[in-house]
């Protein structure tokens, strides 16, 4: 895990405000390292370097428009697929289905940040 045991978390495709109230609410409770890809190209880069305990995911990348769904399913599938979990931040449950049909875990909606089920949903791969 590295970092004195701290877990490493890559937020992908998120807006600067998004990504800011993620990272502190994931710093808050789990001490967690977060690193940030805007699109699909530094997701590859940085999964070269790093090991992650979670991958979150945004629906639509803020950065590009590019899909989560489709780095989602790209991500656990194939040869290269990783073994981290990987969890959509979106508010909508069909979307929350669908990328839990290409192998995601559950996720939360950004809506529900700073909810105690979000907590408990992101403790379940991060426990202090």
């Amino acid at each position: 895990m590295g970092d004195n045991s701290k877990h490493r978390i890559l937020d992908v495709g998120q807006c600067d405000l998004d990504h800011g109230n993620i990272t502190r609410m994931l710093k808050e409770n789990f001490d967690a390292t977060v690193d940030r890809a805007r699109d699909n190209a530094q997701v590859d880069h940085l999964l070269d370097f790093y090991d992650y305990d979670l991958i979150l995911v945004n629906r639509i990348f803020d950065a590009d428009g590019s899909s989560g769904q489709d780095l989602i399913a790209r991500l656990k599938s194939g040869d290269s697929a990783t073994d981290a979990p990987v969890m959509l931040v979106s508010n909508y449950d069909d979307a929350q289905a669908t990328a839990q049909e290409s192998g995601a875990v559950k996720g939360f909606g950004k809506a529900n940040l700073d909810a105690p089920e979000t907590t408990n949903l992101l403790g379940f791969f991060l426990e202090k």
